[in-house]
Order: C-alpha cells, then sequence, then structure tokens
C-alpha cells in the first residue's frame, strides 16, 4: 500500500508556471506507475499525465496538456512532479497524483487528496 500527499497548488495568472508536487509513502515507489489526474468544477475526473514505474522518460500526457506539463519522478525521493508551463483558465481544478502498481499498464489503485490549482485570465 502507498500513501499520497500533493502539494504545490495554487492561484497563477494565465501563461504562468506552476510545479505540483507528489510524496509517496513506503519503500516500494519504484514498484508504481504514477500519474496525474484533475477535476474541473462540475466535470469528471480527467487524465493528465502518466510515468512508469521504472522511469519517467517512458510518459504519456492528455493532448491538452502535450506540450506545455511534464511529468518527471525520482525514485530515490519516493516523489513525482508535474511541471504545468503556459497555463490557461481551462486547467483550473484539483489536480490528483495516482499510484498503481498492477501488471496492466497505467492502472492507477491509490489516490492523494488533491490539490487546487486556479488560473486567472
Amino acid at each position: 500500500q502507498v500513501q499520497l500527499v500533493e502539494s504545490g497548488g495554487g492561484l497563477v495568472q494565465a501563461g504562468g508556471s506552476l510545479r505540483l508536487s507528489c510524496a509517496a509513502s513506503g519503500r516500494t515507489f519504484s514498484s508504481y506507475d504514477m500519474g496525474w489526474f484533475r477535476q474541473a468544477p462540475g466535470k469528471e475526473r480527467e487524465f493528465v499525465a502518466a510515468t512508469r514505474r521504472w522511469s519517467s522518460s517512458v510518459a504519456v500526457y492528455a493532448d491538452s496538456v502535450k506540450g506545455r506539463f511534464t511529468i518527471s519522478r525520482d525514485n530515490t525521493m519516493n516523489t513525482v512532479w508535474l511541471q504545468m508551463n503556459s497555463l490557461r483558465p481551462e486547467d483550473t481544478a484539483v489536480y490528483y497524483c495516482a499510484a498503481g502498481a498492477s501488471t496492466q499498464v497505467y492502472k492507477f489503485d491509490y489516490w492523494g487528496q488533491g490539490t487546487q490549482v486556479t488560473v486567472s485570465s
């Protein structure tokens, strides 16, 4: 089992940047695929980005954030980050970190409590 704690959210103007962090408990962080999701008010939670367990060089992104957001991880620090650049008002949402150890790629079973990101126009 793993516990996830996100941080780094806040209020930023359009065009600005934020870096979200997700710290994971436990000693088997490298066993988990890690992902970021977001949920805007009145909308369903949607996928943002994810990385395979052994390296963030293997990553996938939602089309809406491709080229603006970057997911990275450090397995020695039990941490995954989401660097968000060129932020837009439509990026406003609660952002959730997720972890999954299934043999099914990018299947997430554990979730953090979320961190609010607000982008003003």
